[in-house]
């Protein structure tokens, strides 16, 4: 079976119904799955009792005060009842067809990690699992047709979960925080240690829940390029030990798994992005500014003529 780990923003407004919600739709994937919610966030310690997860309070921070991903990564690998662990954003609903593509990878490989493209969906309310008399609703087939029908599936770049086998993750693991560049640091780290990384995005509709950013003093922009951004990409190691979803060496398509043969056209791409940066910034930046240099002195000399030339 299964072992979920993720942790939560306080339980309040918009974004505690979307944490609601998302919990629900795990618990409901199957009777054997453990969740564990990390963190003594408002509402988490309640929620946790509601849902009959496993509540570890205990989290360890930066100086900023922001919770450390490698942290949490250690510890549910050291207490998760299940070899086969993922963990998930707080804003994620899944559904069964989640829960049948975990199963097909692990009947495939023995140590693998599985990751998958999201769908932005505008999600207001509180979803009802079941209704007054206790009968299970139809609420995964509403939130799928609400995400085909209205949703966007993102880029290859947005990583929201991250099924694995235990032991992949170790305590090379950067201290990361939940900005940016950790999700593409743990695809690359799983292909460095040689392990399969499927992409499931064609066989599993992970629906995220969209969301604002109130909860970052600096809002969105202090998530993507504030100074925990930035020391995340520096742990990450730079551009080499980033990758993303289309880097998957195979893909789980609704027959059979196999092999990701565009990955390697990813890599060019990667390749010539990088390439044109330092083209840019290496290459042509000093040519330009070489030039300035020599052209100095003329462009001084005309600014010159032109101040003292007798106007018409």
């Amino acid at each position: 079976m299964l072992t979920i780990f993720t942790t939560a923003k306080p339980f309040r407004g918009h974004t505690g119904i979307i944490q609601r919600n998302a919990l629900q739709s795990w618990k409901a994937l199957h009777a054997g799955i453990e969740i564990i919610l990390f963190g003594e966030d408002e509402g988490a310690a309640e929620a946790a009792r509601e849902f009959g997860l496993r509540h570890e309070a205990r989290v360890e921070r930066n100086e900023w005060g922001s919770k450390r991903l490698d942290f949490m990564f250690a510890r549910a690998q050291a207490i998760a009842r299940h070899e086969t662990l993922c963990y998930i954003n707080c804003d994620i609903i899944l559904m069964q067809d989640f829960r049948r593509a975990v199963e097909r990878v692990r009947a495939a490989h023995g140590e693998f990690l599985m990751v998958g493209r999201r769908w932005d969906t505008d999600v207001t309310e509180a979803l009802a699992f079941a209704h007054a008399d206790g009968r299970a609703t139809d609420w995964a087939a509403e939130v799928r047709d609400l995400a085909l029908r209205r949703g966007r599936q993102c880029k290859a770049e947005w990583i929201d979960y991250f099924v694995f086998s235990r032991g992949l993750y170790g305590a090379d693991m950067p201290p990361f925080v939940l900005r940016v560049f950790w999700d593409n640091w743990l695809v690359w780290r799983a292909l460095d240690a040689g392990r399969p990384v499927v992409d499931a995005s064609r066989a599993v509709i992970a629906v995220h829940q969209n969301h604002d950013y109130s909860y970052h003093p600096q809002g969105k922009a202090g998530v993507w390029s504030g100074e925990e951004a930035g020391l995340n990409g520096q742990m990450a190691g730079g551009w080499r030990h980033l990758r993303t979803i289309a880097d998957a060496t195979e893909v789980l398509p609704p027959e059979k798994l196999r092999r990701n043969l565009g990955r390697h056209w990813s890599a060019v791409k990667r390749y010539a992005r990088q390439a044109g940066r330092v083209l840019r910034n290496d290459v042509w930046h000093r040519v330009w500014f070489a030039m300035l240099n020599l052209t100095r002195p003329l462009r001084r000399s005309l600014r010159e003529s032109m101040r003292h030339s007798p106007r018409q």
